[in-house]
């Protein structure tokens, strides 16, 4: 059984959580939805990653039409959403380009349209999706203090935020943000290189690590990072007699002090299979740092 990541005094999530943003690509009935939701508790994954806009504004009707089939399991898992990018769509033709709305009321629409949609009365953490350059913080935190006085949502965070972001909405509210779910990968060390990392240990804030295994660019190793990359996760696969290079993947997020916590985005279970037993994984510094070396393309200084 996983782990859990204890992100308040009262609120935890599975070490790993589970992302449904490819849902309406799945192909899946209702029943197999709910057979595959069933089997993600069984593998301790009882953190759901939602937003809003995921399958043009589709993925979150499509699991609550799952959920709603054995209402139960409402109360064995951690139902994550976000809000703030309004997209193009057929869906929203009111919408004549993509751009972000932080506002009350989009907030608070977007909250009513998840509840409805994933068949719940409240969400367990809602993330603000990216940064927006017309947010006002306190309007946000307003916002936020009414949905959590509504009951509407439990707990809150952001995503895409740099730390200065963090902070900035931070400042403004009287419960803390509890996660930033940020593109963390071999591949990519963009939120090792700004502070967002250290900030997240700063505020004892655990990361929620989206891409976690490149988007599929280490498997296709087109470029000569990807490929040298790959070439030492072999390597260590082949020393530590791992399944695949995407368990070493999963790991080296894993192994990480600050408590990454890895979102699984595939919809094939014998892949999810695979993330949960990464987390058994344990890597040397050496072999952690081999990665690094290999992301950077040249050894530290």
């Amino acid at each position: 059984m996983l782990d859990r990541v204890q992100l308040t005094e009262d609120f935890s999530i599975s070490r790993l959580a589970q992302g449904f943003w490819r849902l309406a690509d799945w192909d899946l009935s209702p029943q197999e939805r709910l057979e595959f939701i069933e089997s993600l508790l069984d593998l301790g994954i009882t953190t759901f990653d939602h937003a809003d806009i995921y399958g043009d504004y589709t993925c979150e009707n499509l699991f609550g039409e799952a959920l709603e089939l054995k209402a139960e399991l409402r109360e064995e898992m951690e139902l994550v959403s976000k809000c703030g990018i309004k997209l193009i769509s057929e869906n929203r033709p009111e919408h004549e380009i993509k751009y972000y709305d932080t506002s009350k009321e989009h907030i608070i629409n977007s909250v009513n349209n998840s509840l409805n949609n994933l068949r719940t009365e409240y969400l367990d953490l809602l993330l603000i999706h990216r940064p927006d350059p017309l947010m006002d913080p306190d309007e946000v935190a307003e916002t936020f203090k009414q949905l959590k006085e509504e009951g509407k949502v439990r707990n809150f965070g952001v995503s895409n935020f740099l730390p200065s972001q963090f902070e900035m909405l931070s400042s403004k509210l009287d419960f803390p943000l509890v996660t930033n779910q940020v593109e963390i990968s071999v591949m990519n060390f963009e939120n090792f290189d700004n502070g967002t990392i250290e900030k997240c240990q700063e505020k004892d804030v655990s990361p929620m690590a989206w891409s976690p295994l490149t988007g599929g660019k280490i498997f296709k190793a087109k470029s000569e990072k990807a490929q040298r990359i790959k070439n030492v996760l072999e390597e260590i696969k082949k020393d530590l007699n791992a399944d695949s290079i995407a368990q070493i993947m999963y790991a080296w997020l894993l192994n990480h002090p600050a408590q990454i916590i890895p979102i699984v985005g595939s919809g094939k279970l014998y892949r999810v299979k695979e993330a949960v037993a990464a987390a058994e994984i344990e890597l040397t510094r050496q072999q952690w740092f081999k990665i690094w070396q290999s992301g950077l393309g040249h050894p530290v200084a």
